[in-house]
């Protein structure tokens, strides 16, 4: 990852790397960091606090607040931190924690609470141990990284926290001891927080002697055995593990400090990069992998279509000899069809309009919120900042939606304009918001924190109705108000001219089947690595790379549909409208398909798993279809404009 900060003593540098970024001074062919939150100075001795977020699981997608559990409580009771909607919309709870950490004093068996576990605790601890939730912890804003020990090696991953537990054969362990590792950079005023490590153990703690402990007072608390006060925990230390079972559970914690180079504009960077799990290289052959694809359409185009198209308007527009006119020779190709060609799309016209809007819509919203992502302004350090982006700007993009169906709508000679101006204020919000209100009286009833509060749902209607539809509207009223598109061929036959018996491989279920092949295959890896970020709690950085692949996913759209619009008009076959938003459209289909066989990396183990994830990723894939639909049917429409605006028509 490059980090584009070199340091951040002060707020004015990070403002104005913030303004470099926007004038697109610096790169964003790769992914790189621009600080979300303002940083923090603690001095030696001041409390850092740890926070706890939800428990997850990559097996349900089914989030939990952390103190569903019994786990040790912080005295005064849960106090939940303040956050935006788009933490609320991604299931985050941030909750206060009892651990007691100060910067720079180290800290080595300290007793956090004692738990009587009961049969129900011991249902819930082996419940979610089994189905592999991890906890999500927090200090400074920065996630807890997660070091495994075991008997062959270690492990150290950065997203997706650390478990609660494991299972050997068939007893249930749980992690009953943390050693807490967090890295500090030094600055001549203090320290600044740069790296937070989570070494969970699971330990069967005993007191000195034998001795007992009713949990109420620490300070009474017998000293231990299992652990000692001059050192941290190794796993090579351990007598023996702590199983779920009824009983007493005593939780421990070390506290180590680090001083570390890492600066705090790059603290995030060993997290996006996954400490160079996955390199660049992989996003590169992504690239070059779609560049090929690009290539290839237009060498295609370069050598058929604009040879054959300068062949066929030399043809057309060639002033005949008296002898060709005696010999009455019959024309054939796309010229014939002039005075068909833009008939209004059958069947539905206004649905047709309403798609066309909807999708530029999405379109525009997807360009920029990628383009902002890019220059680093969404990055992972603002949680819900992506989902935020994607909302608002969804809504803000109504105006395009309704200004670009009305005007279609009118050039189709229609004149129900507010029926579909009502359309395309309310079908593909509706069908979402039906959907996600579904999925919410269900996480509802498994009470899970991905259910949202009753007020983050009104205030998704407030943005809905408040907002967006009266944009729809406004932009509707000024498109209706504008002159239709005008078309380069004024004659149009009364009487439809027929379209003659077409061959199999020009038929619409072959052309829109291989219309979506070649745009998927454009995007395909760097889709798998969008799909780990949402359903495997990894993160995702590099929106330099998808900026990228999705400006190739729109050429390759563009291109393929031109190519078979073209081969549909030279069979005299003008149904072209519908067709061309198909075509590309149907690289949502494939995206469906490929979203199906990654499913089974999650190993689902509920039946909400289905339903969650083909749920979402159906309504995902519809907007992919929207999107690019739209571009398919836009790139015809300037090419049918082009190529008929440059023959003379009798």
């Amino acid at each position: 990852v490059e980090s584009v900060c070199t340091d951040c003593q002060d707020c004015s540098t990070e403002r104005t790397m913030r303004v470099l970024a926007l004038l697109g001074l610096l790169p964003s062919a790769q992914g790189f960091y621009l600080p979300g939150v303002a940083p923090r100075t603690f001095r030696y001795g001041d409390k850092v606090e740890l926070k706890v977020n939800k428990l997850t699981s990559v097996h349900t997608q089914l989030p939990y607040d952390y103190y569903t559990v019994k786990f040790c409580e912080p005295h005064g009771g849960v106090q939940q931190a303040s956050e935006n909607l788009g933490e609320f919309l991604t299931g985050d709870r941030i909750e206060n924690s009892p651990y007691q950490l100060y910067m720079e004093q180290d800290q080595f068996c300290n007793i956090l609470c004692a738990q009587n576990l009961k049969s129900h605790d011991v249902a819930a601890f082996k419940m979610i141990i089994q189905e592999e939730y991890h906890h999500n912890w927090i200090i400074d804003n920065l996630p807890a990284a997660s070091i495994l020990d075991s008997e062959q090696y270690i492990t150290t991953t950065y997203a997706g926290g650390f478990p609660v537990g494991f299972m050997e054969g068939s007893k249930t362990f749980m992690f009953n001891h943390v050693n807490i590792i967090v890295e500090y950079h030094p600055l001549e005023d203090g320290s600044r927080v740069v790296g937070f490590y989570v070494e969970p153990f699971s330990v069967k703690h005993k007191f000195v002697n034998g001795q007992t402990w009713d949990g109420a007072d620490i300070r009474t608390a017998p000293p231990l055995t299992s652990c000692d006060k001059s050192g941290p925990m190794v796993y090579e230390g351990i007598m023996e593990k702590q199983e779920v079972k009824n009983g007493q559970v005593l939780f421990t914690y070390d506290v180590m400090w680090r001083a570390s180079k890492v600066k705090w504009a790059s603290r995030w960077d060993i997290y996006l990069s996954m400490d160079n799990a996955v390199p660049d290289k992989v996003h590169w052959f992504s690239i070059i992998n779609s560049m090929l694809i690009v290539l290839f359409l237009s060498v295609m185009i370069i050598m058929i279509m604009i040879r054959n198209l300068r062949r066929d308007i030399t043809r057309y527009n060639r002033v005949l000899t008296e002898e060709e006119k005696n010999e009455e020779r019959e024309e054939s190709g796309w010229k014939l069809v002039h005075g068909d060609v833009f008939r209004a799309p059958t069947p539905a016209p206004m649905m047709f309009a309403v798609f066309i809007g909807t999708g530029l819509q999405l379109l525009c919203m997807a360009v920029i919120t990628i383009g902002f992502a890019a220059v680093g302004f969404l990055s992972p350090a603002n949680r819900g900042s992506l989902v935020i982006a994607v909302l608002v700007l969804y809504v803000m993009m109504g105006a395009v939606a309704g200004y670009s169906s009305a005007r279609l709508y009118k050039t189709f000679k229609g004149k129900e304009w507010q029926k579909c101006t009502m359309y395309t204020a309310f079908l593909f919000p509706g069908i979402c918001f039906l959907v996600f209100v579904g999925f919410n009286i269900i996480l509802s009833f498994y009470h899970s924190t991905a259910a949202i509060p009753m007020l983050s749902l009104v205030a998704l209607v407030a943005l809905w109705f408040g907002i967006s539809v009266p944009l729809i509207f406004l932009g509707a009223f000024f498109g209706y108000k504008q002159e239709p598109m005008k078309y380069p061929t004024k004659q149009l036959n009364v009487i439809p001219k027929h379209i003659p018996e077409q061959p199999w491989y020009l038929g619409t279920t072959f052309t829109v089947l291989v219309g979506g092949i070649l745009p998927f295959g454009a995007c395909f890896v760097e889709f798998f690595f969008i799909l780990s970020s949402m359903w495997m709690n990894q993160y995702y950085y590099v929106f330099g790379f998808t900026a990228l692949v999705f400006v190739i996913l729109i050429v390759t759209c563009a291109e393929i549909t031109v190519v078979l619009c073209y081969f549909q008009l030279c069979s005299e076959d003008y149904h072209w409208w519908w067709r061309s938003f198909l075509t590309s459209g149907s690289t949502a289909m494939y995206v469906f398909i490929y979203s199906m066989i990654y499913f089974w990396r999650l190993e689902p183990v509920l039946w909400v798993t289905y339903l969650l994830y083909f749920g979402y990723m159906f309504m995902l894939s519809i907007s992919i279809f929207l999107v690019t639909g739209t571009v398919g049917f836009l790139s015809c429409l300037w090419f049918t404009k082009k190529i008929y605006g440059s023959i003379k028509v009798d």
